[in-house]
């Protein structure tokens, strides 16, 4: 198996070296990962300029190289760029959740929708703030529950989000947003400050609760972003 892995928080992120670490129990690894931190950029991809593309000697025999752009440029790079087939990509592992819908913000998750776009089945690790024990040592184990359950067969993305402490995998659906933002205006700038909304509930089918309650959370994704119960209702009125 062929495996690309990217990241959003730059080819030197300590979880990217843990990923690869864990790919190459799996397969042929190549990386494609941003010069530097690109957290939050979602699928901005860069279509006005160049940027640099340069090999990285950071992973030893592993063949990886550093771009100067987003997370999806970065798939774009590999696959549309330079040519290369992958069978799987793998993005993370993210420093901090990906969750509910902070996912609209996340690199991460969107190097995933590229390589889905681009026909490439996609897997995003994200890790607690701060904590990567806990991912690495159940990376192994939720990638096979990944496979047993057949969610690559069935959805072009996977979302996984490994809490600080606990190993119970939960196959869940996208919650709300955990994190918002206030604003200190002065001089003429905007400084955005986090503010985390998450109240403690215990609905465990969605996977804020089922991180923030100690739980893997295993959800599956899809690219379209179509509202099919709207269509269907269109659709009906318009027969």
């Amino acid at each position: 198996m062929k495996i690309l892995l990217t990241n959003d928080d730059g080819i030197e992120a300590e979880g990217l070296k843990y990923l690869v670490d864990f790919a190459k129990t799996l397969g042929e690894v190549c990386v494609f990962a941003p010069k530097v931190q690109q957290s939050a950029k979602s699928h901005s991809i860069e279509i006005h300029g160049g940027y640099e593309v340069k090999r990285s000697d950071l992973f030893g025999d592993v063949e990886a190289y550093s771009v100067d752009s987003t997370p999806a440029d970065c798939v774009r790079v590999a696959i549309l760029g330079m040519k290369k087939k992958f069978d799987l990509v793998i993005s993370g592992v993210n420093n901090g959740p990906n969750l509910g819908g902070d996912i609209h913000y996340s690199g991460t998750v969107a190097a995933c929708f590229e390589g889905a776009m681009l026909g490439v089945k996609s897997l995003a690790f994200s890790a607690a703030f701060h904590s990567f024990g806990n991912a690495v040592k159940n990376l192994g184990r939720t990638y096979d529950e990944i496979v047993r359950l057949g969610l690559f067969e069935r959805s072009d993305i996977v979302n996984v989000n490994f809490p600080e402490e606990g190993d119970e995998i939960l196959v869940t659906r996208m919650g709300p947003a955990i994190y918002s933002d206030t604003f200190e205006i002065a001089d003429g700038m905007a400084t955005p400050c986090l503010v985390c909304l998450y109240k403690g509930t215990r609905d465990l089918s969605l996977d804020t609760d089922a991180v923030m309650t100690g739980h893997i959370s295993v959800t599956p994704l899809g690219y379209d972003l179509t509202n099919a119960a709207a269509l269907d209702f269109a659709i009906r009125k318009i027969g």
